[in-house]
């Protein structure tokens, strides 16, 4: 068997790092997993979450999310138009 190293594709993020910046490469790397959602899906799979918590948990979200929607609309003024 032969194995052909041309023929890997590399899988994954990759960041390359100019001029010796560490700094800057790590900054980087750090903006694109979060835009993958890599940090999130590690949380969400550190622990086992049980079915019921997890609604508590997007209900309580979606009320503060609503809380938060009204408040912008009464700091603009529109108290009747709040939907």
């Amino acid at each position: 068997m032969s194995f052909e190293y041309e023929d890997i594709r590399q899988k994954g993020t990759l960041v390359e790092v100019h001029n010796n910046d560490i700094n800057k490469a790590m900054r980087k790397l750090k903006k694109v997993v979060q835009a993958e959602g890599i940090f999130q899906t590690l949380r969400e799979r550190e622990r086992f979450e049980k079915p019921s918590v997890k609604r508590k948990k997007e209900m309580a979200r979606a009320v503060k999310r609503w809380q938060k929607k009204i408040r912008d609309y009464r700091e603009l003024g529109k108290t009747n138009q709040v939907r």
